[in-house]
């Protein structure tokens, strides 16, 4: 079955979505997905997709779409700033929440609010050595060159693109490039992490119109599932993609979870087409849609206003965050990180301090949240109120603005 002519949701049908019902609907989907609530009123890679039975790559789809705006904040299209504000500010949030591992791994919100306080606060000007960015940059800018330059050897993009640092996902092992669905790996009953998710903002700024959903969801599935090959993993990058995609055509952010929820019923008729490992998938496929919190935020049928708790320290936050986890590490899976960063962007609302306070400086997996929050956070608000100093010497910088500008032509035929 091909992606384009997937049946939309039955929520679709009886009411005004974000995403248009032509996609037509054909009656109840089948498949394991949650409840959902009515619709309200108005490292590197490239070889990954399955289209037609064919290999393709990321930066191969999509060159027939033609523009058309469906926001009129965006009249003539995304302003190119936004692409680039997005693609640097998540290269600074993954810098920050990581410092070179120290934060990362750092189980304490407190803790590394207190070692912020002793550097004098928001001075570091992050920049190797002390500021490198980690593998989700590497990752996320890979996925951004992939998109926006076309075929690559996978192996080449592993082993030597730009002098980036080597591969650390497990998952790419197990890849095979040049050979027949060789971006496929098995099921893995652990794939459950982020390092989907944290590298695939760049496929909703790729994909951002409404007609484009088939394309956004079939990429962002199979470039999530060939590291992580499990529904909680592979789900987090549709998240992170859609969140793109919704934030660069100007909708709140209050309503992205609930269009999330939305979507994952064609995201599973998507799975169950491509007929690999379909008992496994559907086995776990429940987890993703349930684990997120948006009747408790007051944004199940996404209207709002977000009822978010104020959590104004580091400690309450990590309790919060763990709440979501798995293993005890929050942000470190699919379904939590976005769900950290969502979190952050809904509550930090304009003021970037306390984005970053909330989604970067927290004792979790802290870059991979601060690469996604700071990125959604950059589509929606731009970099002239970051301090120079915060991005000019960024690791990648350049390469980020670059893709950033190649994605934008790309999606909005150069407006």
């Amino acid at each position: 079955m091909c992606l384009e002519s997937l049946p939309a949701s039955p929520h679709h049908c009886g009411g005004s979505s974000l995403y248009p019902t032509s996609l037509g609907c054909s009656g109840p989907l089948k498949g394991p997905w949650p409840a959902l609530a009515p619709c309200p009123e108005p490292d590197r890679h490239s070889q990954l997709l399955h289209h037609g039975g064919d290999v393709s790559v990321l930066g191969s789809l999509g060159s027939r779409c033609r523009w058309r705006s469906l926001n009129p904040l965006f009249p003539q299209g995304a302003a190119v700033e936004a692409y680039e504000a997005a693609m640097v500010l998540s290269g600074v949030g993954d810098a920050l929440g990581y410092r070179a591992g120290r934060w990362e791994y750092c189980t304490s919100g407190p803790q590394i609010h207190a070692e912020l306080a002793q550097l004098g606060g928001w001075q570091p000007s992050p920049q190797p050595p002390e500021w490198p960015v980690s593998d989700d940059t590497v990752l996320h800018l890979a996925t951004a060159e992939g998109l926006a330059t076309g075929p690559k050897d996978l192996g080449e993009r592993q082993g030597g693109s730009g002098n980036l640092i080597p591969p650390v996902l497990p998952g790419t092992s197990q890849l095979r490039p040049g050979e027949p669905e060789g971006y496929r790996i098995p099921f893995n009953p652990s794939g459950t992490g982020c390092g989907a998710a944290m590298r695939s903002l760049a496929i909703g700024l790729r994909y951002p119109h409404a007609w484009e959903l088939p394309t956004l969801i079939r990429v962002s599935i199979e470039s999530g599932r060939m590291t992580h090959h499990h529904p909680t993993g592979y789900l987090g990058a549709l998240a992170v993609a859609l969140f793109g995609a919704l934030g660069i055509r100007g909708e709140p952010s209050e309503r992205w979870g609930a269009e999330l929820l939305r979507v994952l019923p064609l995201a599973w008729d998507y799975v169950e087409s491509t007929k690999v490992a379909v008992e496994d998938n559907a086995a776990a496929w429940p987890f993703f849609g349930e684990a997120w919190y948006l009747d408790s935020r007051g944004l199940l049928d996404g209207r709002g206003p977000p009822q978010v708790p104020s959590l104004p320290s580091p400690a309450e936050r990590d309790t919060e965050y763990l709440g979501w986890a798995l293993d005890g590490w929050a942000g470190r899976s699919g379904h939590d990180a976005p769900m950290v960063a969502l979190e952050a962007l809904l509550a930090a609302g304009g003021c970037w301090e306390d984005l970053c306070a909330r989604a970067v400086l927290h004792g979790g997996d802290s870059d991979s949240t601060g690469t996604i929050a700071a990125g959604c956070w950059g589509l929606q608000h731009g970099l002239t109120s970051i301090p120079p100093g915060l991005h000019c010497h960024l690791e990648y910088r350049k390469r980020l603005r670059d893709a950033a500008h190649q994605l934008h032509a790309l999606a909005w035929g150069g407006r």
